[in-house]
């Protein structure tokens, strides 16, 4: 119910309607109730309804289709394909602030699965980095990255706390990229993968596998698994 308190009215109505889909009890795409079902539930004019709604369209919570009605706007985050990018400066374009939470930095034994990942031979020696990546707060996903240490030995956690992966490859170890493979696969949320991420077990997860290359050799080898309810990846094709 409203009250008559110091925020105006308009924004009373939003911010239960913004509870409304952070709680779930509307969702991507829900087509929300009518002007008139929100003045007769909350005693308000059409015009504070209008007001409350159009301020939720500029904030991005909402969409509206000619005719059809007014729906819930996806909340997450969208990722172009087709380039390289950086965890980090993607999410500071969308204006949200970014966080890498690093739980573990060594060096390992690369095991034999991992190594064919790196395309190396023998017991060679790879770091591994185990990171949360935050976006306003809210974890979005994990990661597992693995790369060889021959390329860069003096890589540390400490160089890695105030600057992105890709940066202190570039500018502390002259690895410039040429080129990324990425291959994506749909999974669940199991009880370690949702105790880390904060989601219920049976979650809709993506895995993303990622091999960077500096040229013909593969710099880089990570694990993604990524909350299906705050990302999206979109490719734009175009015709030729």
């Amino acid at each position: 119910m409203l009250v008559k308190a110091k925020s105006p009215l308009y924004y009373q109505l939003a911010k239960i309607i913004i509870n409304d889909i952070k709680t779930r009890n509307l969702q991507e795409n829900d087509k929300i109730p009518t002007e008139r079902e929100y003045c007769e539930k909350y005693n308000l004019s059409r015009a504070t309804v209008r007001q409350a709604l159009s301020y939720l369209e500029q904030k991005g919570y909402l969409y509206k289709e000619q005719g059809r009605g007014t729906f819930v706007s996806f909340r997450g985050i969208k990722q172009k394909l087709l380039k390289f990018y950086s965890f980090t400066e993607e999410m500071k374009k969308l204006g949200k602030v970014p966080k890498s939470k690093i739980i573990s930095f060594k060096k390992i034994n690369g095991e034999d699965k991992i190594l064919k990942e790196l395309n190396l031979a023998g017991r060679e020696t790879i770091f591994e980095l185990e990171r949360l990546r935050i976006a306003d707060n809210e974890v979005v996903m994990f990661e597992k990255t693995y790369m060889p240490v021959n390329k860069m030995n003096s890589l540390s956690k400490e160089k890695l706390l105030n600057n992105s992966l890709y940066e202190v490859l570039q500018n502390d170890y002259g690895i410039s990229f040429t080129k990324a493979i990425e291959r994506f696969s749909v999974l669940v949320a199991d009880q370690e993968m949702a105790k880390i991420l904060g989601v219920n077990i049976g979650s809709p997860l993506l895995k993303l596998q990622r091999w960077t290359y500096m040229g013909m050799e593969i710099v880089e080898y990570t694990i993604s698994f990524i909350r299906g309810d705050m990302f999206k990846f979109e490719v734009e094709l175009e015709e030729k």
